[in-house]
């Protein structure tokens, strides 16, 4: 009973065990990797479902129209298309990492799920947890140009 005296019911769930629309497997873990700064968890950092077959990407071209070329991690340029609850929510600019979800009819275009910072990005590229195709955050041995030879 409510409050106001009006009855609340709940909505019937499913008795086959199968989750609701919309709530992950529950033999399927969101995988994430958390960020660790002087021994004190600063945060939690969500990678590619493998299984649903999301992929890194990394934003190519603006296109507009929440449309976005993406080069794939697995050399595959696709059209990305921002979904609707990120389109207000976040700007995706060139040069930024993605998590993306290639679309299984129609292989050149892909849903754009999540953006990484550059501070993210950066810190993924450190732990050795982007693949090579679109490491692009990577601090590798800096070349000294004022060294003299």
């Amino acid at each position: 009973m409510r409050a106001d005296g009006r009855a609340v019911t709940e909505s019937p769930r499913p008795t086959d065990g199968a989750e609701p629309t919309g709530a992950p497997a529950p033999d399927e873990p969101t995988p994430v990797v958390e960020v660790v700064e002087g021994g004190e968890e600063v945060g939690r950092l969500p990678l590619p479902r493998r299984m649903r077959g999301e992929c890194f990407g990394v934003a190519s071209q603006l296109l507009g129209a929440a449309r976005i070329r993406v080069m794939c991690e697995d050399s595959v340029s696709r059209m990305g298309r921002i979904t609707g609850k990120m389109k207000k929510k976040m700007w995706i600019r060139e040069g930024d990492l993605l998590i993306v979800r290639p679309w299984g009819f129609q292989e050149g275009k892909a849903d754009i799920l999540f953006r990484y910072s550059r501070t993210q990005a950066q810190y993924l590229a450190r732990r050795n947890l982007l693949p090579a195709s679109v490491n692009l955050f990577g601090t590798d041995a800096p070349t000294d140009a004022a060294t003299p030879a």
